[in-house]
């Protein structure tokens, strides 16, 4: 297992108002995470005061992560990934881009998402929750979440680092994570749907607890 940061640049490009979102009059944080967890529109596309505010394609967003993750990993074409939590598709589109060749698959329990997902990857994804993976043992050479696993309850979250470590002969996750409390007062001032507020100790326990070998690394809310 190693500590492989390759989400932290794209995660520092947004700039946040912990205060604004938290004690927003029309959508405070409890009315914006209640809705927010429907994994509808309002999530995606709805106001940003609910979550992305319109989560669109942009051309070589995502394309950075792509290459680091194909070379550090050394995938080459016909080499099988799937992605958890791919929402839109949008990682997968740029991993088929920067590696023609790569078979890519994704698993959402978004059907909004799935609807609305990028027309190259639409007919890539599957409907189906993280802690209930439906494919064999080693199907893929890469297995990957980001920003997912920590969406999960405790009995959703063994179980979904289990399946991670059956499905993928090499593996990598990037949750949310908190180091002082700075940080854990800000992660629980932006998310919506978050139900795991580990340190990174924290999530060292569940990782080795689940029998998890795979490669993680942290976005922190500074």
């Amino acid at each position: 297992m190693a500590y492989i940061d390759l989400l932290s640049s794209v995660h520092k490009a947004t700039q946040r108002d912990y205060l604004a979102r938290v004690n927003d009059p029309e959508f405070p944080k409890a009315k914006a995470a209640q809705i927010a967890k429907q994994w509808a529109y309002d999530y995606w596309d709805g106001d940003r005061r609910i979550n992305y505010g319109g989560y669109k394609y942009m051309p070589g967003r995502w394309a950075p992560v792509a290459n680091q993750m194909i070379e550090y990993y050394g995938l080459k074409a016909g080499d099988s990934v799937l992605d958890i939590g791919c929402g839109k598709g949008f990682q997968m589109v740029e991993l088929m881009k920067a590696l023609p060749g790569l078979k890519v698959r994704g698993l959402d329990i978004s059907t909004y998402a799935l609807e609305h997902a990028h027309p190259d990857v639409k007919d890539l994804i599957d409907l189906g929750s993280a802690d209930n993976l439906p494919y064999a043992d080693k199907e893929f050479d890469l297995v990957f979440s980001i920003n997912t696993f920590h969406n999960l309850h405790n009995q959703e979250l063994e179980k979904a680092l289990r399946g991670i470590e059956r499905v993928g002969k090499r593996k990598y996750i990037c949750v949310e994570s908190y180091r002082n409390e700075v940080e854990k007062a800000n992660l629980l001032y932006w998310q919506v749907t978050c139900e795991q507020f580990n340190t990174p100790e924290d999530w060292d326990w569940w990782f080795k607890m689940s029998g998890y070998t795979g490669d993680h690394s942290f976005i922190y809310f500074d």
